[in-house]
């Protein structure tokens, strides 16, 4: 057993087997370190080399599972040519581990590029999937998961911001923010003043992490509460779905009307101008009901 292909939980010494050539995406924990799984503790000890965003970052999580590969940076300001020197490498038959400083890699980082390029080039690609920011608030934050929609960080600036959440205040769906410790009031602001006072929004904050807090209310109350504080650390904002539009139509109603006098291409066309849907969609929607209706008849 060497050091080069071992790793060690709470002093006990594990071998790593070798792997094969290819690139592979490994989960990181988000804070605790005890959330790191065994098969990417084995991935990274056995990787010929391990790319990451900051080596000093992730120099803390290798010492402390004692890990010894080769650590290379890996971030959107070296991406040509540190992506470039990863394609050589999977070239000459090396395993590639990618790791973000936190979570899992290609979340708001670069790593798609890598990816794209590793898959162009022939090279097998392999997820290890793990911890992720975004699951973490999803599952103890409350609000539906049936359906989210993962924005990442809002716009900087105020007007961008506003226009951007405009867009998003329709969205039947969770909403999924990254926000910074800086902006956070800002954005929290916004939140409240776009997307609607009323709306109930999640603001996850360390989660995993010794200080980790989830406060739950309205954008209004949470952004008045939150305008004082200084915070720190890593932040997820939820934000509740769009509630149903009051003028919201059912097509199958408005398609059931219309063939009581028209043709199923006329009333098809008809409903894609009072609903706002597809054709293609209106049409196989219409055929069925016509088909419906006839059968009824016999």
């Amino acid at each position: 057993m060497t050091d080069e292909t071992c790793y060690t939980v709470k002093g006990q010494r594990f071998s790593a087997g070798p792997l094969d050539t290819g690139l592979y995406i490994v989960a990181t924990p988000i804070g605790n370190l005890g959330d790191i799984t065994l098969r990417a503790l084995e991935t990274l000890a056995a990787a010929d080399v391990i790319a990451c965003e900051d080596k000093r970052v992730s120099a803390k999580l290798l010492n402390h599972f004692s890990i010894r590969s080769q650590l290379t940076s890996y971030h959107e300001h070296n991406a040509d040519k540190a992506g470039a020197e990863l394609l050589a490498a999977l070239g000459e038959g090396q395993s590639v581990a990618l790791i973000s400083d936190a979570g899992t890699p290609l979340i708001s980082d670069p790593g798609y590029r890598l990816v794209t390029q590793a898959r162009q080039a022939g090279h097998p690609v392999y997820p290890i999937p793990g911890a992720s920011s975004v699951m973490a608030a999803l599952s103890a934050g409350g609000l539906p998961t049936d359906r989210f929609f993962f924005e990442g960080f809002l716009p900087a600036k105020a007007a961008a911001r506003a226009k951007r959440l405009q867009e998003l205040a329709a969205v039947p769906a969770t909403l999924v923010l990254f926000e910074s410790p800086n902006r956070l009031n800002a954005a929290l602001a916004a939140i409240s003043e776009t997307v609607g006072a009323d709306r109930q929004i999640r603001i996850c904050r360390e989660l995993t992490k010794l200080h980790e807090e989830i406060a739950a209310g309205s954008a209004g109350e949470l952004a008045m509460e939150w305008s004082t504080r200084q915070v720190k650390g890593e932040i997820v904002i939820l934000i509740e779905p769009a509630p149903p539009r009051d003028d919201q139509v059912d097509p199958e109603e408005v398609l059931a009307d219309l063939l009581e006098t028209m043709s199923v291409s006329r009333a098809a066309s008809e409903a894609v101008t009072l609903t706002g849907l597809p054709k293609r969609e209106m049409y196989q929607l219409a055929l069925k009901l016509e088909s419906r209706r006839k059968e009824g008849r016999k």
